[in-house]
């Protein structure tokens, strides 16, 4: 790459990455401070209010030593929200929001750590690790048989000399000096894998939201990702980011390796040389694999909801749309292009557009709701039990409910003067004491133990306002007595 494209690239970056813009902000000494205080220990996510009290606390004692800082906690957050060092998330187990360290803020975070405290890495330790992981690259990739058992070999031979050596008393210990250096040196790489599961996460991110922008844009001979998504493939999970995190998140969650790390973890802490370590960096290598497992079921939780997320955003046809939304504001912004030639921006037009907005009102327009208006002011008035009235318990029984009992009566007695009869001739002969309630009670009583006739005929009854009705039913007729 030449030194011109080189200068192009960095210069976007200047613009455009989160770490590099930290780093060339007028506060960045307060902004690392502040946000590697209270962010990137232990407790790397925080209740925005938590977070806002913390920082005006801090910001108070920074005033104090001469530092100029007018805003507030909250208004500091606002800020570095926008600047992409903060990511503000809803809570997970609670309402509100909360807010964690982005990728960018991380790693500008990191270098000034670097700087501060530079860490040695021309150790014996390191160029030890990378041997070891560069044999045992070699062995795995050769495709040679012969020489990849040689190698095998070799490396057997070197585990039986040393085995022999044991056996014959010859215990070689590291010494302390070299063990605290490797011991520093796996805390030095430890210590960077959590931070990278913000940078995972924004890369799962940026993917969930390139499918969606591919699926709305791509057009109907281009629709690989959406053909994709309806045949269920889970193109989060098999992404290469996916597959590379599943590979990471099985070894940690694989109960062997978990139990064989606490298992070495506890044996080197009993050693004499870790007692030159912190207390941070003790309690850090004790809950190492813990911390790993939390972090690696908050990306787990995330790309299960992101490939339900699509899935959802492609079988619901949302993503139809979308694509009209998208047609429709390119054919504006066309016709703007268009238009700006003939007539100036700031021209005022007689087009009026009510924009989408929370509707804002005075304070003092707010009516506050007073308990007092919820008072009963009138007396209560006892009500003393009596003797209950069979007549209008009755009567109360018929204005709700139908009175079978009646219309079986009807029905029979009419009966008893002829052979057969519809619910037509028992209304002519027993008028509707309850309206059309006794209409439908006869019908119902006909479906159930009457026969069906060919043909309609014409019930009449009074309603309840008075008023004579008529309707046409189908004919049924009653042949036998009801029981």
């Amino acid at each position: 790459m030449s030194a011109l494209s080189q200068t192009h690239a960095l210069r976007q970056l200047v613009d455009t990455d989160a770490t590099w813009q930290l780093l060339r902000a007028d506060n960045a000494p307060v902004i690392a401070a502040l946000l590697n205080e209270h962010l990137g220990g232990e407790d790397r996510r925080l209740p925005t209010d938590e977070l806002y009290e913390l920082i005006d606390h801090d910001l108070e004692g920074l005033r104090a030593h001469g530092l100029t800082l007018p805003l507030s906690g909250q208004g500091y957050c606002a800020e570095w929200r926008k600047a992409g060092y903060l990511t503000r998330r809803p809570a997970d187990a609670a309402r509100g929001e909360t807010f964690e360290l982005s990728a960018g803020a991380l790693g500008a975070i990191r270098f000034l750590e670097q700087l501060a405290a530079p860490r040695q890495t021309v150790t014996e330790s390191r160029l030890a690790s990378i041997g070891v992981q560069l044999g045992q690259l070699a062995i795995e990739t050769d495709p040679d048989a012969t020489r990849r058992l040689e190698q095998l070999h070799a490396q057997r031979d070197r585990i039986d000399a040393q085995i022999d050596r044991i056996h014959a008393g010859e215990l070689d210990t590291l010494d302390d000096a070299r063990a605290l250096e490797r011991i520093r040196d796996i805390l030095s790489q430890a210590e960077e894998i959590p931070s990278d599961f913000a940078r995972v996460r924004a890369e799962f991110e940026t993917l969930n939201r390139d499918l969606r922008a591919r699926i709305v844009e791509s057009d109907d001979s281009q629709r690989a990702v959406l053909d994709e998504v309806f045949r269920g493939v889970d193109l989060i999970g098999e992404s290469d980011e996916g597959r590379s995190f599943a590979g990471f998140s099985a070894l940690v969650l694989d109960p062997a390796v978990g139990s064989a790390f606490d298992d070495a973890i506890a044996r080197v802490l009993d050693r004499d040389f870790a007692g030159e370590l912190s207390t941070a960096q003790r309690r850090y290598l004790r809950r190492f694999i813990g911390t790993l497992k939390d972090h690696s079921g908050e990306i787990h939780e995330v790309i299960t909801t992101f490939a339900r997320g699509l899935r959802r955003y492609v079988q619901s046809q949302d993503y139809q749309r979308d694509r009209v939304l998208r047609g429709l504001l390119r054919t504006a912004l066309a016709s703007g292009v268009e238009a700006s030639r003939h007539i100036k921006p700031y021209q005022p037009t007689t087009v009026h557009l009510d924009l989408s907005a929370v509707s804002l009102g005075s304070v003092g327009a707010i009516r506050l709701h007073d308990p007092a208006e919820l008072d009963a002011t009138a007396p209560i008035v006892e009500h003393m039990a009596g003797v209950a009235d069979l007549e209008a318990l009755r009567a109360l029984a018929r204005a709700t409910e139908i009175d079978f009992a009646e219309l079986t009566g009807n029905v029979n007695a009419l009966l008893a003067e002829v052979e057969q009869c519809t619910v037509a001739e028992v209304l002519d002969r027993h008028p509707a004491s309850q309206g059309v309630a006794s209409v439908v009670g006869l019908l119902t009583l006909a479906a159930t133990q009457g026969t069906a006739a060919d043909g309609t005929e014409t019930v009449r009854w009074q309603g309840a306002d008075g008023v004579a009705r008529a309707a046409d039913i189908p004919t049924y007729r009653f042949t036998g007595r009801l029981l």
